[in-house]
């Protein structure tokens, strides 16, 4: 089954429709809506062959105890359901992470139903309890999901205004040919534009972008530009799993663009990288 008939529509057209969102109508999802659901989770794989655990938490847990348990995510309203997830701990375990549970959230969003990336501290919360997570597993985020109302309160606007959801560095700051000195132009970047700009499109922890890719013949190099000081302030390091979001947007475009290439660890070694930059992984044409 390819992508587009597992969405039911093509894959930009879902990253395009999907938005945070943190309003939701007070009711259940239907039992063939959490069916399908579940069933999707056991279809998921990432791209380092880590383990992510998938659990949807539903109404009684999530009216009985969001409101206490959340804490500073109170802003979330109505949600009576909860996806919640863990990853075993292994190298580029938060990368994983973050393309699994992003991948899960795009299906969602192409079922019509509303999520929002909340990152936070979980270790002992009624969400580690529900999935009864494990001392090698890490559960760095959750995400409400349910059906979306019209009504954004003032808090979410606000939120959204703050965190300059509506607005995305642009291509110059990005993307880049050869190596960090030569800013990536869209004509340049050839049937790489579309995967690129829905890079552009994904979402990230404060919308801080923290993904940096240059393109080199057949190989996209993926690079994350820390953001100083950010990770510190954080149980797990959010940007990290933005850059398994990237890495979900870009694959699932290029596939369905008939892009063919893997994921690989390919380092060219002498591109000199950015201030808090450093290499996560290759994008690599032609491998099967």
């Amino acid at each position: 089954m390819t992508d587009k008939q597992l969405f039911g529509t093509t894959i930009t057209e879902i990253i395009k429709q999907r938005i945070s969102v943190r309003t939701y109508l007070a009711q259940p999802l239907t039992p063939d809506l959490s069916q399908t659901l579940r069933g999707f989770f056991s279809t998921l794989s990432g791209p380092f062959g880590g383990t992510v655990r998938f659990e949807l938490i539903e109404r009684d847990f999530a009216l009985k105890d969001s409101k206490a348990k959340l804490g500073t995510y109170g802003v979330i309203k109505g949600a009576s359901s909860f996806v919640v997830a863990v990853v075993e701990k292994a190298d580029k375990d938060l990368e994983e992470f973050g393309y699994s549970l992003e991948k899960l959230i795009l299906y969602a969003t192409s079922l019509g139903l509303g999520t929002c990336w909340l990152g936070g501290t979980f270790k002992k919360s009624e969400f580690a309890k529900a999935i009864k997570q494990k001392d090698h597993e890490i559960l760095p985020c959750i995400s409400p999901i349910g059906y979306p109302s019209n009504h954004k309160s003032f808090l979410e606007s606000a939120m959204r205004f703050a965190a300059g959801s509506n607005q995305r560095k642009g291509w110059e700051e990005l993307f880049f040919s050869g190596n960090f000195n030569h800013p990536l132009s869209e004509s340049e970047a050839g049937r790489y534009v579309t995967p690129l700009e829905m890079v552009r499109l994904a979402p990230s922890a404060s919308n801080k972008q923290p993904w940096r890719i240059v393109k080199d013949a057949n190989k996209i190099h993926f690079y994350l530009q820390h953001t100083k000081g950010y990770a510190k302030a954080l149980a797990n390091d959010l940007q990290r799993v933005d850059m398994g979001i990237a890495m979900c947007h870009f694959e699932l475009t290029a596939n369905e663009l008939g892009v063919d290439g893997k994921w690989h660890n390919s380092d060219p070694g002498n591109i000199s990288t950015l201030q808090d930059t450093e290499y996560v992984v290759s994008w690599v044409e032609g491998i099967q």
